[in-house]
């Protein structure tokens, strides 16, 4: 019906995928001119040629909903788009349909795989691109699961630019919101000193030793001062043992939680596009580009 060198040649005329060529042409029973069409109709082609685009704009979102929670995030490559509601309400969808899944956190292969308005997500996803034209990519998402002792606290800023979603022992839903609104503002790497990768911690040990040594600390001294820097460290990196932003009386977040008989057990911070490496744009050179093609 078709060979491996249709599927080739489809390929490079549409830029669609390659399973995607290879049912494009057994649904047109090898037909070239009608496999193109196909792609088109379905908006593969159009969507595979956004693949080198870089997409670092986007919103998180949260949804809560009983006993489970899911926070997310779906990029875009303009700021501009990520405020259009056709793709709010894409991502609402979204949200939708991972938290009533079983999937869970970062099973992306599972989740592309879950239907959305009667499709696959991956073709929903496929669909979207081709309709607002712009390389649209769901790049991660976390499901936490309480128990009815426990409580969720979730925090949106900017717009959704930056999605908090915390997990508490605990039933005292203020106190998770102000926790989720000091990981959004404070920007802790870790829950706790313990979480710290090892390599990590020691890195940073080397770090400062040589600074102490640069500074001209004795050698003998420099044990004893790296246990004070570290402890620095923890509070700059590790949610539970930062200073509370809300607290009048210096008050580490552990500390403010176990004050409200709570305890934080987990902590999700999601930033729109944070390590993805953002395009420089040389407009002057892409109009030049575009005359002289």
């Amino acid at each position: 019906m078709y060979s491996a060198s249709d599927v080739k040649e489809l390929r490079e005329k549409t830029g669609a995928g390659m399973m995607d060529c290879k049912n494009a042409l057994q649904a047109c029973e090898g037909n070239m001119d009608k496999a193109i069409d196909w792609l088109r109709e379905k908006g593969m082609a159009k969507a595979a040629k956004k693949e080198s685009r870089i997409a670092a704009e986007g919103i998180t979102k949260i949804l809560v909903k009983g006993d489970k929670a899911v926070i997310l995030e779906v990029n875009s490559e303009t700021d501009f788009v990520a405020k259009n509601e056709e793709f709010v309400n894409f991502v609402d969808k979204l949200a939708e349909v991972i938290i009533n899944s079983n999937v869970k956190t970062d099973d992306m292969e599972s989740a592309l795989n879950l239907s959305m308005d009667g499709v696959l997500l991956s073709e929903a996803l496929v669909n979207i691109i081709a309709k607002i034209g712009e390389k649209i990519s769901f790049r991660r998402f976390t499901v936490l699961e309480k128990t009815d002792s426990q409580v969720f606290g979730a925090y949106s800023h900017m717009g959704g630019k930056i999605g908090v979603l915390v997990l508490l022992d605990g039933t005292n839903e203020e106190v998770a919101k102000d926790i989720a609104m000091h990981v959004a503002a404070m920007h802790p790497e870790y829950l706790s000193s313990d979480l710290v990768p090892s390599d990590v911690l020691e890195r940073e040990k080397e770090i400062m030793t040589e600074q102490l040594i640069n500074e001209g600390k004795p050698k003998d001294r420099i044990a004893n001062i790296l246990v004070g820097k570290v402890n620095k460290y923890y509070q700059e990196v590790c949610l539970l043992d930062q200073i509370f932003i809300k607290a009048e009386n210096k008050e580490t977040v552990e500390q403010y939680a176990s004050n409200n008989n709570c305890s934080v057990k987990e902590m999700v911070r999601y930033e729109v596009g944070e390590g993805i490496e953002k395009k420089q744009e040389d407009f002057a050179a892409e109009v030049m580009s575009q005359i002289n093609s």
